[in-house]
């Protein structure tokens, strides 16, 4: 390693064929079961491969590292950080990338380092497919109908609607790729501080899709742990990060997600979601959703307006003089137009500053969103939540005509000889 990346090595790894990364930044408190209950499971199910667990860590000043390097496990550990004052997931998985390309790894697992529900099984299901033609795993497991809000009302759809294949939990922290597609990850192109933060998850799974390596998903079997968020609380950063990364990948994909024709579903491993835990309940700030929608005419209403055509706008106006929290609903096409007129103003934005404006502009649609699949979705059970959720994804897809003519026409580009 160098440019000032800090490398502990105390048990001298100079190979893996399986690396367990654990990024962090500030996790003390938490680290050491995620590190004890992978180190089992690699020793369960991959006695006669070679392993290590890797701690890709931000200079943690909590003692992140010595929670780390003291949890007793039978596998080695390395300690990586960047350096001082540089910080991000995205830059702890860079160095990940890195120690898997420079220990000839075949299989990397990445998981959170605030996970209350791994088991040993986790270690299993990630790595097993990339044992044969698979270069890139994401997760399937049972979590809350409010946790993962981005997820389910953005990424998964919009990477669905995009780029054809089904990923249900494309942001979900928990992952595995193969060396091969850590080699790809180091050799892209497109990477800047939005990638270096909390952009990494969503680009590293559009990146696998959009480049063709082997996808498939893996049911981890029992329900994601870890430390929620309310959807209205400040989420700002990682959904700016996380939504503008994903717009900076159509702009960048654009000549393959305009072609790409109904979506498939992907290959997947495991036994399904028969599991009887539940996940842990989430609780909602619904008031803070409604007032953030409100108020956001008063804060963002000439920039909607220049975004959003007439129809929608007006729809919207109509629903905003609605002021019954529990009552707020608009439909799952309303959204998908708003999500794909805010993709085509941030293409045409010349300017940083202007882009992170339309960021800012779009964090009250996000929030009106959470709220009315809240509404629609109160006493619905998990199963049925699923199922609407999926209900959203169609619509999305039956909408891209929508996409695809705002895109193109929004704005003459230069160098058209039509139109």
């Amino acid at each position: 390693m160098h440019d000032g990346t800090v490398v502990l090595n105390p048990q001298g790894v100079s190979e893996a064929d399986i690396i367990v990364g654990i990024p962090s930044y500030n996790e003390a408190d938490s680290i050491a079961l995620p590190a004890d209950v992978a180190s089992r499971g690699l020793v369960e199910f991959f006695p006669n491969l070679s392993s290590v667990l890797i701690n890709v860590d931000n200079n943690s000043e909590d003692g992140t590292r010595e929670a780390f390097l003291q949890t007793p496990t039978r596998v080695p550990k390395v300690y990586i950080s960047t350096p001082p004052g540089v910080r991000g997931k995205g830059n702890n998985l860079r160095n990940l990338f890195r120690a898997a390309v420079e220990l000839n790894a075949r299989a990397v697992i990445v998981v959170d380092a605030d996970l209350k529900s791994i088991t040993p099984s986790w270690v299993r299901y990630l790595a097993e497919p990339l044992m044969g033609r698979y270069d890139y795993v994401t997760p399937i497991y049972l979590r809350h109908k409010y946790d993962g809000t981005i997820t389910n009302h953005i990424a998964y759809p919009l990477l669905r609607v995009l780029f054809g294949l089904r990923v249900r939990q494309p942001i979900g922290g928990d992952f595995g790729f193969s060396g091969r597609m850590a080699r790809a990850f180091l050799a892209e192109r497109l990477w800047n501080e939005k990638t270096a933060n909390f952009g990494i998850d969503i680009w590293m799974t559009t990146i696998a899709i959009a480049r063709r390596f082997n996808v498939c998903q893996a049911f981890l079997g029992t329900p994601k742990i870890h430390r929620p968020k309310d959807p209205a609380g400040d989420l700002s950063s990682m959904f700016t990060e996380v939504v503008s990364t994903l717009f900076d990948l159509m702009v960048e994909f654009e000549y393959l997600w305009k072609d790409m024709g109904p979506s498939r579903p992907s290959a997947i491993f495991g036994f399904g979601l028969g599991v009887d835990e539940k996940p842990p309940e989430v609780d909602v700030d619904t008031e803070a959703l409604c007032a953030s929608f409100r108020d956001g005419f008063e804060t963002f209403g000439e920039l909607w307006r220049s975004i959003i055509p007439l129809p929608e706008v007006s729809e919207l106006e109509r629903l905003c003089a609605d002021r019954d929290t529990d009552t707020l609903h608009y439909s799952s096409s309303l959204w998908a137009r708003i999500l794909f007129n805010f993709a085509v103003a941030y293409r045409l934005a010349e300017e940083e500053d202007d882009r992170q404006k339309i960021m800012a502009a779009l964090i009250p649609f996000y929030h009106s969103r959470v709220l009315s699949f809240v509404n629609t979705t109160r006493k619905m059970h998990l199963k049925d939540a699923e199922e609407y959720l999926e209900n959203i994804t169609r619509t999305f897809e039956a909408e891209k005509y929508y996409l695809l003519d705002r895109w193109d026409h929004a704005k003459p580009r230069d160098g058209r000889l039509f139109g």
